[in-house]
């Protein structure tokens, strides 16, 4: 079923942690009835005991607290760090854990990938930012550059209803099931009634792997396709299906000024491998192709003409396309779209350098080989994964890990922190 355009909404951009976890912390120690998180990545770090103290001063304030984390992307969570959050009532979820044979992580498809609060059912933060020290500057140059969304107005009661059907769907196999459904209905005639808080129309849209499997992807070709002057994408992970570089393709063609913001110092071997071929694919259609050289790009964002913008969790890649529990938004509204195009035109000034045939070379020999079979891979690889099984995602209440149930004293004195 298509998803319905929700007027009267207001989105604040939030550019890295340093504008997010502040907002973020505040709203959630000052909850007065309920605070749901979901993220990809919780580490032990400075970021991580910040929302550790937001976490328990809502539950302290009576506050009914639920954060869910994905077990391969937050394993290693010590028992101190849990036991006290259970200790004040916060319910703490791990999504899909399993084994750790030979001290391998495993559930390496199908994450829980996406990064959403909701406070009091009034206020949600969407976004690609998660609870780590490497989204703020002052962790030097390897420190991500991300983005995510303060959102105000009725949309807020759509993610509220989501994020509650998902831990549902999540304890479906446990006793609480009764109990997590009076938990949704609870909630669920205030959230309803949210006023009008601004002038967006905007809609919450995720990718799992049954009702929703392609639903993000499609709204961004729709948008492609629909496009008459400008298309800016930044995204960390650039490797979409064949539909959707095509559309990109035409539009080029068409007379569209089609910029994308990729990551110049990929963190991942691969990346640099397959790219070669799609900027020349993509380069020989009239794309621009920007590569950000400042630090990692971590972000997921776009706009579109001047009115049509996402920002999310979700990557243009086989793992968030094909794999990943993934959460957009996608806005229309000209003021946000300014906001996040001017941030966007910065980046390309101030800190990326352009891509052209010249400066790009040619491919040939075993370089060409190594990118022609990377490149035609990735890009085939979302219609095969549909193939692999796709199991239900599965929550149950986190464990601390092996490796983690140490004293949490090193990493409250600013231990190593991991990517």
């Amino acid at each position: 079923m298509e998803r319905r355009w929700i007027p009267g909404n207001d989105f604040t951009l939030l550019d890295n942690g340093e504008e997010f976890f502040p907002r973020v912390f505040a709203s959630i120690a000052n909850a007065r009835r309920e605070v749901i998180v979901e993220t990809f990545i919780l580490f032990e770090d400075k970021v991580g005991l910040q929302l550790h103290a937001a976490l328990l001063a809502a539950a302290r304030r009576g506050a009914q607290v639920d954060i869910t984390v994905d077990d391969w992307g937050s394993p290693d969570l010590s028992e101190e760090y849990l036991g006290t959050l259970r200790a004040a009532g916060v319910r703490v979820h791990a999504f899909n854990p399993g084994p750790r044979p030979f001290g391998l992580r495993p559930h390496l498809l199908r994450r829980m990938h996406r990064k959403i609060v909701v406070v009091d059912g009034e206020l949600a933060f969407v976004g690609g930012i998660n609870y780590s020290a490497d989204h703020l500057r002052d962790f030097g140059p390897v420190g991500k550059q991300d983005y995510a969304v303060e959102i105000h107005g009725p949309l807020v009661a759509e993610i509220h209803r989501f994020c509650h059907a998902s831990l549902a769907e999540g304890h479906r196999h446990m006793r609480e099931q009764r109990q997590w459904w009076r938990w949704r209905k609870q909630f669920r005639g205030s959230a309803q009634q949210l006023p009008r808080a601004g002038t967006a129309d905007a809609l919450f849209v995720v990718r799992d792997n049954r009702r929703h499997m392609d639903d993000i992807e499609r709204h961004y070709r729709l948008a492609i396709r629909t496009a008459r002057k400008r298309i800016v994408i930044a995204n960390a992970y650039f490797f979409p299906g064949y539909r959707f570089i095509k559309e990109l393709k035409r539009a080029a063609r068409r007379g569209v000024d089609v910029r994308l913001i990729l990551q110049g110092q990929p963190d991942m071997a691969w990346v640099k491998t397959a790219s070669g071929m799609l900027y020349h694919h993509l380069l020989r259609a009239g794309v621009k192709i920007y590569e950000y050289c400042e630090r990692p790009l971590h972000g997921k964002v776009a706009v579109v003409d001047g009115e049509w913008a996402t920002v999310g969790s979700s990557n243009l890649d086989p793992m968030s396309l094909s794999f990943n529990l993934e959460a957009n938004v996608i806005i229309r509204d000209r003021g946000f779209n300014e906001t996040l195009s001017a941030n966007l035109e910065q980046l390309m000034v101030r800190a990326c350098s352009e891509v052209t045939e010249q400066t790009l070379g040619k491919l040939k020999g075993w370089p060409l080989v190594q990118s022609f079979l990377a490149y035609h891979f990735i890009r085939r690889y979302p219609r095969w994964a549909q193939w692999l099984p796709r199991h239900v995602p599965r929550l149950v209440p986190a464990a601390a890990s092996a490796s983690s149930a140490k004293s949490m004293a090193p990493a409250f004195a600013g231990g190593k922190e991991k990517a």
